[in-house]
C-alpha cells in the first residue's frame, strides 16, 4: 500500500510552519489536550458541525478565563488549537490540542507574566471542570435551539427527557484535560505543530499492507501501556473508520486565540515581545534552516542534505577504462 497517499500535501504544511515561526515567544510552551467524553464525542457523527464548533468555543475559553483569574496566572494569553478527531485504531475520538506560551499579559498592559514555576501551567482539575460545564452549557443550549439532529439509533435523544439525562450522565464523570510538560524550547514547538496540524486520520508509514481486500496497519494501544500493535480490518470498515474524520466542507479546523487571534496578532505579539525584552525572529523558521535551502524551482519545498559524496566518486571513466 506505499503508492496510497492518505497524508495532505506537505508543502502547504511547510509553507503554514514558516508562517507560524513569527508568532513564537522565548518563554516555555505547554501542550493542553482537551478530550470528549465517548458518549459525548459520538453525537459527532450526526451533528460533526455543531459539536466541533461547541468543542473549540468551550476549550478555548476555559483556557482564556482560568488563566485571567487572578487567583492562577492572572493573564491574558494566546495559543493555537488544532482539531483531532481520531484515535490510534480510527475510531471516532474528538480532542482539541493546544499549544500555549507559559504566560500572558497583565491585565494594565504594562508587564510580561510567566508562569510561577516553568514547569507548572494551569490546574487540571479546574481546567476540567470548567471544560465539562461549558461544554454542557453549549450543548443544552445547541439543543433548545434546534440545531442538533438524532437519527437511527440516536433518535431517542430528540426527546428532552432523554437528552438531559445524557447531559446529566456526562456531568457526573470527570472530563479529560491533559497538560503535557512544557517543550523543549521553540525548535520543538515547531516540530510538533509540523507533524501535528496538517495530517489525516492515519499516516502512511502505519500502512503496512491490503491483501484479499483487507488493510492492515499498526497502532498504539494507549490503554495497555502505549505497546506498539497490529490491527487487521475489512477493507469496507477500514474506509468506514477513516471516512469519520473528513470533516463538514468549509470547517477550520486550526485557530488560534487570544493574543494570537488573527485580528489582534500583529499588534498583541510585538506588545509581548516589548514586555519580554525579545528580538523578533527571522522569516524563516528555525526547522527550515536546519533543513536546508528552499527549492529553487517550486520556492516552497526544502533541500534536504542526504549525504556528502566524496569527489573521486563523481569522476567519469576514462576511454580506455570505458571500452574494457
Amino acid at each position: 500500500m506505499t503508492d496510497i497517499a492518505l497524508n495532505a500535501k506537505p508543502w502547504r504544511a511547510f509553507a503554514w510552519l514558516d508562517e507560524r515561526e513569527g508568532d513564537l515567544l522565548p518563554v516555555p510552551y505547554f501542550h493542553v489536550v482537551f478530550t470528549l467524553p465517548h458518549k459525548i464525542g459520538a453525537l459527532a457523527l450526526q451533528n460533526a458541525r455543531e459539536i466541533y464548533r461547541i468543542l473549540f468555543r468551550a476549550a478555548s475559553e476555559t483556557l482564556l478565563t482560568i488563566a485571567a483569574d487572578p487567583r492562577r496566572l492572572g493573564a491574558a494569553i494566546g495559543f493555537l488549537a488544532v482539531l483531532h478527531t481520531w484515535g490510534q485504531n480510527l475510531h471516532l475520538h474528538p480532542h482539541v490540542h493546544c499549544v500555549v506560551p507559559g504566560g500572558g499579559i497583565s491585565p494594565d498592559g504594562v508587564r510580561w507574566m510567566g508562569c510561577k514555576k516553568q514547569s507548572f501551567f494551569l490546574p487540571v482539575k479546574v481546567l476540567s471542570s470548567r471544560f465539562r460545564n461549558l461544554f454542557l452549557i453549549y450543548l443544552r443550549k445547541a439543543f433548545r435551539a434546534g440545531r442538533l439532529k438524532f437519527h437511527g439509533e440516536l433518535a431517542g435523544l430528540a426527546q428532552p427527557a432523554a437528552f438531559e439525562a445524557l447531559c446529566r450522565q456526562a456531568r457526573r464523570i470527570q472530563w479529560v484535560v491533559f497538560v503535557k510538560p512544557p517543550f523543549g524550547g521553540p525548535e520543538q514547538v515547531l516540530r510538533y505543530l509540523a507533524r501535528y496540524t496538517h495530517r489525516v486520520a492515519i499516516s502512511n508509514r502505519r500502512l503496512l499492507s491490503m491483501q484479499e481486500g483487507r488493510v492492515t496497519f499498526a497502532y498504539k494501544d494507549y490503554a495497555d501501556g502505549n505497546q506498539s500493535k497490529v490491527m487487521t480490518l475489512e477493507a469496507t470498515e477500514f474506509i468506514r473508520r477513516f471516512l469519520l474524520h473528513i470533516l463538514p466542507r468549509g470547517f477550520v479546523r486550526i485557530r488560534q486565540f487570544g493574543f494570537l487571534a488573527n485580528r489582534a496578532r500583529g499588534k498583541k505579539l510585538a506588545l509581548c515581545r516589548a514586555l519580554l525584552g525579545a528580538v523578533p525572529p527571522n522569516n524563516i523558521s528555525k526547522v527550515a534552516q536546519q533543513d536546508g535551502k528552499r527549492c529553487p524551482a517550486c520556492k516552497i519545498g526544502r533541500l534536504v542534505l542526504i549525504a556528502m559524496i566524496p569527489a573521486h566518486h563523481l569522476a567519469l571513466p576514462s576511454p580506455r577504462q570505458d571500452s574494457s
